[in-house]
């Protein structure tokens, strides 16, 4: 998603898929304050990153803006993906893109990233929740919204042993914030921002 900047409610925006099957498809959005897409360079270095781990993977891409790093997961052969976006237009604009990729293998859920955490958990009372091969993790920075959310994704059963996450934060962000039984995998630091391929294993009871 990238830091967020402004553009006028009726701008667009354009997202390419860098990788797979679609490599190359360009697909353009109604842009909204804040909402850009993963750069192009950033993502090739996280799908690097991945390589051996994209194919067949179930994924979950919150706070998901312009949907560019869950639309290259399944370009790559994700089995399913998972959209979560509190902005009614970035969801409508992922649900496009998904019909103009002629792509099913998704669901495009409006709602909040630790809300729809909850209702997922507790929808999932009686059944176990089924958790994530790889969860992207890229919230609007400044905002104290990623706290909520890794507690969540740790304790109510979204991540299982070897779940890969990727995290993007704002420069400052501090490692130690993170549950200290994550391992990270990669890092990369760029003139605003910081990048974490984390590996989470199993939950702490």
């Amino acid at each position: 998603m990238s830091p967020r900047s402004k553009t006028s409610p009726a701008s667009k925006g354009e997202l390419r898929i860098i990788g797979g099957q679609w490599r190359g498809r360009r697909l353009s959005f109604t842009a909204e304050e804040g909402l850009r897409p993963t750069l192009d360079r950033y993502r090739e270095t996280l799908f690097n990153w991945l390589m051996f781990d994209v194919e067949g993977a179930r994924c979950l891409d919150l706070f998901a803006g312009s949907g560019a790093l869950g639309l290259e997961a399944l370009s790559r052969g994700a089995r399913h993906v998972d959209f979560v976006d509190a902005s009614p237009q970035a969801a409508q604009n992922i649900r496009e893109h998904l019909k103009t990729l002629g792509c099913q293998q998704a669901g495009v859920h409006h709602r909040a990233a630790e809300a729809w955490l909850k209702q997922q958990a507790q929808a999932a009372t009686d059944l176990a929740v089924e958790a994530y091969d790889l969860i992207f993790l890229d919230p609007p920075f400044h905002k104290d919204l990623l706290q909520p959310c890794l507690y969540l994704l740790e304790y109510q059963g979204f991540i299982k042993p070897e779940t890969k996450l990727y995290l993007e934060a704002e420069a400052d962000f501090n490692a130690s914030r993170l549950p200290e039984h994550w391992h990270v995998i990669k890092q990369k630091t760029a003139k605003n921002k910081i990048f974490f391929l984390l590996e989470c294993p199993t939950p702490r009871p």
